[in-house]
This record gives structure tokens, sequence and C-alpha cells, in this order.
């Protein structure tokens, strides 16, 4: 093989291995599946892989004690995102709930708006990888003491990170949680969910095969941003946090937008044989896990990877964590008819290789062979450790637990602990209504949506107190209401079409919180709304007094206007 030019296998010394995260041991267990020492780009390979964020190496261990088998499960841990079945839709077809739950601690934690931006992304594309259009994110985020002096920051940029991106790429927002607890001061946990919908019977997996197959990148062009980011992720935080910024990836929500409407265009046909995004680890964690899934070897050739910036090595290629991209395996023949639709979208399309039966990993740029290396230790040969770690004690008993001597003054100070206080201001930043199929808001228990004549409850049931309808105008209940009589190609009944004759309470849930017409209307034989009505109610057998004293200081005397 020969070595690169600027990275012989001699400059590997001690310190760079150290700098690529791998320990002494797990250098060696590198020198035993190579027979040789690496290069650079073939360290920088194995250190992303065997990375924390890749391997789960320290937590492998521990998840494979959850369970993941049930009649209802189609496909478990081990792909891009799990899917169940959730039984039949319109037609008698068999639909899925594809979803994916990710965390992006430590990019949110250097650059918070960035970090959860680029989380909720990556987990959009687990989701439509897999043939699923999304339907819906949530959210789980943990985060230090309030008074701490970086949590106010991190807490507003991650909180306008998920929104950013999620309402600007048009999925809705449709529930999530946030505590806090000192345990988070050092490093904050941001959890991001995506839930898609999708038939059974078209539903993509990762694993690669047909040898001679083309290898296909699409998306965005590649740059010099994220490199090491899933090294990162597997270290600690020190007062050096803020050099490791230009680690953390930027996305681009209206670029995913454009790769969502283009893959899932592409998956309408039988062009595809096996698709995969490129997340953490970005290029190399693509490939390898393709390659590794279906057995197969492939062979790389670096100078047609579309590239944004000039004179990028091989080592900056495959480590790059650019946003937007995927990796296809495409049937022989069908590039051009694929690359027609990439471009449409004005998205990158391009042949980067071929699939081999060679089991190894093979990099060519410029002419030379600057990665060789068998996929195996890579993927299932990567180390897994049982940590030590310390028991957590039982929670003690409370004694000694003071009476209240003022109820009404405990209760105030209760309510305005950060676990309690409300958490309007975050959730007000999502867009919680996109394409008008969100039947329960938040601010309530339930989170449901509708997705072409199907209706899926995906938390317990519950219901909204009318406080907080107040602050949402007419126009989602219109939408609403058009979308059941207006869409005849839903293939709806013609009971089901006819939203005017379902029961007021069922429209309430529809589409609560219309205009002050739709208001009186629903509400004619009842009494009057306090919240909307922002007053007590009215008294028995007379008009409220305050109102009528309103009425009269709002009547304008008569006057005579000049001579």
């Amino acid at each position: 093989m020969t070595q690169t030019a600027t990275a012989p296998a001699s400059v590997i010394t001690p310190e760079i291995v150290a700098e690529h995260g791998l320990s002494r041991q797990e250098y060696d267990r590198v020198l035993h599946a190579l027979g040789r020492e690496p290069n650079l780009v073939e360290l920088g390979i194995f250190s992303v892989m065997w990375s924390e964020h890749c391997s789960y190496k320290s937590s492998r261990l521990h998840l494979k004690k959850l369970p993941t088998e049930a009649p209802w499960v189609i496909c478990g841990p081990g792909e891009n995102a799990g899917v169940i079945d959730i039984g039949t839709g319109e037609g008698g077809k068999k639909l899925a709930a594809i979803f994916k739950m990710e965390s992006h601690n430590h990019p949110s934690y250097i650059e918070p708006y960035q970090g959860a931006a680029t989380g909720v992304g990556g987990i959009l594309r687990d989701v439509f990888t897999m043939g699923a259009r999304p339907v819906a994110n949530l959210n789980a985020l943990r985060f230090g003491r309030p008074d701490h002096p970086k949590m106010k920051h991190l807490i507003s940029g991650v909180v306008h990170g998920i929104g950013g991106y999620g309402n600007c790429v048009g999925v809705p927002t449709v529930g999530g949680e946030v505590n806090f607890h000192k345990a988070y001061d050092g490093n904050i946990l941001v959890n991001a969910m995506t839930v898609g919908v999708a038939e059974q019977d078209k539903i993509f997996y990762l694993a690669a095969s047909g040898v001679g197959n083309p290898i296909v990148y699409v998306g965005s062009k590649t740059g010099r941003d994220g490199i090491h980011g899933a090294t990162m992720a597997s270290a600690d935080f020190g007062e050096d946090a803020e050099e490791k910024r230009p680690t953390v990836q930027v996305g681009d929500p209206f670029t995913e937008k454009l790769l969502i409407e283009a893959c899932l265009e592409l998956m309408a046909s039988d062009a595809i044989v096996a698709i995969q995004d490129m997340g953490a680890a970005g290029l190399t964690s693509s490939s390898v896990e393709m390659a590794s899934k279906g057995g197969v070897g492939l062979h790389l050739k670096m100078d047609d990877v579309p590239q944004r910036e000039t004179g990028m090595t091989a080592y900056e290629m495959m480590l790059s964590e650019s946003q937007e991209r995927m990796l296809m395996v495409l049937k022989p023949g069908r590039e051009v008819f694929a690359a027609a639709i990439f471009h449409k979208w004005e998205l990158d399309f391009a042949v980067i290789g071929t699939v081999t039966d060679t089991g190894r990993m093979v990099l060519e740029h410029h002419g030379e062979i600057v990665c060789d290396i068998p996929l195996a230790p890579l993927a299932d040969d990567a180390p897994l450790y049982d940590r030590p770690h310390v028991p957590t004690p039982k929670q003690a008993d409370l004694t000694n637990v003071p009476e209240t001597k003022d109820v009404a003054a405990d209760l105030k100070t209760l309510m305005g602990t950060p676990d309690i206080a409300s958490r309007r201001w975050i959730w007000e930043q999502y867009d919680h209504m996109v394409g008008a199929d969100t039947v329960q808001r938040p601010g309530g228990e339930r989170r449901q949506q509708q997705r072409d004549g199907v209706s899926r409850d995906v938390a317990p049931r519950g219901r909204f107190t009318c406080r907080y309808w107040q602050h949402w105008d007419s126009r989602p209940r219109v939408l609403a209401r058009a979308r059941q009589r207006q869409r005849p190609e839903m293939g709806r009944r013609p009971e089901e079409d006819d939203g005017d004759h379902a029961p007021r309470q069922q429209r309430q849930r529809i589409a609560p919180g219309g205009g002050p017409a739709d208001q009186r209307r629903e509400r004619a034989r009842e009494a009057a709304n306090d919240d909307v009505l922002r007053r007590c109610a009215l008294e028995k057998g007379r008009v409220n007094q305050c109102i009528a004293e309103q009425r009269r200081q709002c009547q304008q005397r008569r006057e005579r206007v000049g001579p």
C-alpha cells in the first residue's frame, strides 16, 4: 500500500494517538487488526469508529439489558431508527411508526444553538432514511442549576436551536420536558426525538449489497467542519471547552427539507439498494456501517466527493461532519435517473465508488491508495468496557418535615421552583401546527397527530385548560376544517368529510382556540369562559356590574362641532 505523502506511518507518535482519543491498549488493537502501523487517515478512521459516540463502547454492555423484542416490534436496535407496527390505515395498508431519540450533549454544551439544531437535523435524517416522512418532533432537556453562571446562555441557545431547526424544516415540535439539577452543571443533556410514518412494505435498510453496484453521495458539499466531532463527544470537558467549538457542526434546515423531499421521491422508485445518513463521523461512519451490515467491501474515489473547499485531504473528507448529506447504494443503471431527481431539488449528486467483495475499505485519492483496512474491526470488534461505577444511593425517607404555617405562601413558593414552573416560554417558540395535523397542542399530557386519515396517540390522554388557548387565532382552526372537507384525494367516507356535523365537543378537540365568532357559536348554550372574557363570570339574574360600568364610561355625549 502506498502511504499518503503528507502522513506516512512513521509520523504516528504516542502524542498523535492520544490526540485521537485512543488509549495505548486500543492502539495496540489497531496494530493487531492491521498487522502494521496505520497512516494518519487510517488512524483517524479507527479513532472516530471506536469513539463512544459511534461504538457505544461504555454503554453498549448496559443497553443490551433493555427489552427489544415484542410482537409489534418490526425493527429493533441496529438500524437508523426503531420500527413499530401501528396497525392499518386507509385502504388496508399496514403502517409503521419509525422513531429515533438521540442525545447531542457535548456539542450543545460547547455551542448550544448549533449543537441542539444539528441534533434535530440528525434524527430527522435517521427517520426519513428508512423511508418515513417525519411528522413530529419531541425533546427531553436536562439543565443544571438555574443560577449557574452559564446556564441562562445554555437554556436560551438550546431552546432556540431546537425550535429554529424544526420550525424551518417544517416538522412540528409537539411535546417535551425540561428539568434542572446540579448534576448537569458540568454538561447538559439534550435529547431530541423524531417520529415518522411509513408503509411496512416500503421500509429501507442500510445493508449494502451487490458487487459492482454504484455508491452515491447526495446532499450538501463536504467542508472542513465538525472534524472529530464524534471523538470530541467521548471526551471530558475542562477549561479548554471553548476551544472545541470548531468540532461542532452547523446545519441548514432549508437544505434538509430539500433532502427529505428528494430522498422520498427516489424511494418511491426501485432504484435504492441501501441508504444511510452521514451524521457523526460523516462519510466514515456511513460507509463502514453500510458495508459491515451487508458483509461486503467498498472502494471509494475521494476525488469525486463533492467539496466546497479547495485542497481537502482524504483525512478531512472522511472525518468531516458537514450536515445534510446521505450515502446510497443504487441498482446498476439507475444513476442518471437518480441524478435528475437530486438536481431538480438543487442538491449535489456524485458516484464516488463501488461495492466490492473484499470486506475491506479502500480509499483512493490523487491516484494513490491512502487507506486499506479491514471493515470487521471497525464495527464488530470495537472495544467494549464495563466501567466502574458507584450505585445510586436509595433516597432517604422524609423525617422531621415542618408543618406549614401559610399554605398559600408555601404553594406559591412550590409553584415557582424550576422543576414545576411553567414551560410556556419554551413551547411557544416551537411551531407545533405545521400542516394543521396537531390535534392536541403543547400544554397538556396528550400528543396526538392526524396523518392521512390515521390518528395515533403517542402519550397518555389528557386535556387542556382553557387558559392555554388565549393566544391562538382562528387560522389553524380554519385549516383543520378545510383539511377535512376539501381533500377528496384522502378517500374519506362522506360522514367523515362533513366536519360541521361532528359533535361540538369533538370539534373543540380537533381545533381549539378559535376566534371570538367561533367561541360565541360553540358556547351559545353554556356559561361564558372566564379566561376568554378575562373577567369574572356573569352574576345570576343580571348583568355584571363591572361590564355595565364600562359601557357607561364608553358612551360619548353629543356635542356641537363648529359654529
